[in-house]
């Protein structure tokens, strides 16, 4: 790995490491709130709420732990990194979800079933605000921390606090509508409705853990431009064989690069040096293992080289 990676792969460290604590930060705080909350209403929607922030605590927990594990560099045994420790920091944080989502429509169903009405709306409310306005904040943080560094474990942190913006305002609209409209049904109902949110939104980070896990390929958008930027080089007469993954905040592509059959090894290497330059700059962090190849070539799955930059294939190399 050059220079510049290993910086750009520190920096993404220190950000994931960061935003994994202020989310346990967070998460405390919230447990602290709502559990004194959860008492005084006796309502089911805040239980759930306390029961997602409980969840939080230790996702957030293992999120961190995962953040560290990927942080650390590839060793003898780990010739890739530890980057997937981040994926399986997100399932961990699906399968919580997950039991959080059930657990709170039983509950929301047998207090549907038996009644019941909740107690104290005002304390509820305001630590439901609280909530709200603690969880804008990591949001904002966490939102600054995946533009650069597209962390799957904060990605799927992210989703399960952007779901919590919802539950707490279910909280505040239950205890309204039971204590002040006189809708009894309301928090149950609210209830049943966050369980459900909290299942999608374990279904949606579940999707993104396993893309991680699977070595799904860049996104199309992506992948074109990673393409673009080879094609810049005059002397690459074509690409195939592309093959992309990422690893945590890892980015990993390998490819073979078609070059004029009559150049030198030196040559072919310093048009290789050059295409990674370009690379570097454009994808910071990326790790690159390209190969050489004559031009016109069949390789690997059987592409011609210059399908992959029909820009040469019309003037022959010579952009």
């Amino acid at each position: 790995m050059s220079e510049s990676a290993r910086t750009e792969a520190d920096i993404r460290a220190r950000l994931t490491t960061s935003a994994a604590g202020a989310s346990i930060t967070v998460a405390l705080l919230l447990v602290g709130l709502k559990i004194w909350a959860a008492w005084r209403t006796d309502s089911t929607a805040m239980l759930g709420s306390l029961a997602d922030s409980s969840l939080d605590l230790i996702a957030s927990i293992a999120t961190l732990v995962g953040v560290w594990i990927a942080a650390q560099p590839a060793d003898e045994d780990h010739r890739f990194g530890h980057g997937k420790a981040e994926a399986i920091a997100a399932m961990f944080q699906v399968v919580l979800i997950s039991i959080s989502a059930v657990g709170l429509g039983v509950r929301a169903v047998e207090q549907f079933l038996e009644g019941g009405r909740t107690n104290a709306a005002g304390d509820g409310v305001v630590v439901s605000l609280i909530a709200i306005a603690a969880t804008f904040a990591l949001l904002a943080w966490q939102r600054h921390v995946l533009k650069r560094t597209q962390s799957v474990a904060i990605h799927a942190d992210h989703v399960h606090y952007q779901s919590d913006l919802y539950l707490n305002c279910g909280v505040i609209a239950a205890l309204l509508l039971d204590q002040y409209a006189g809708f009894a049904l309301a928090d149950p109902i609210f209830g049943l409705a966050i369980a459900l949110w909290l299942g999608w939104g374990a279904y949606h980070a579940s999707t993104n853990a396993i893309d991680h896990l699977m070595d799904r390929e860049w996104p199309e958008k992506k992948r074109q431009q990673f393409l673009d930027v080879l094609a810049l080089h005059p002397e690459l007469r074509g690409v195939h064989d592309l093959r992309t993954r990422t690893s945590g905040t890892h980015d990993f592509v390998q490819f073979h690069a078609a070059v004029d059959g009559q150049m030198s090894v030196a040559e072919a290497h310093r048009v290789m040096d050059e295409i990674e330059a370009k690379i570097e700059k454009e994808f910071p962090g990326v790790e690159v293992l390209i190969h050489p190849d004559p031009e016109g070539r069949l390789e690997g799955d059987g592409l011609q080289a210059e399908e992959l930059l029909p820009d040469r294939q019309n003037d022959g190399g010579n952009s």
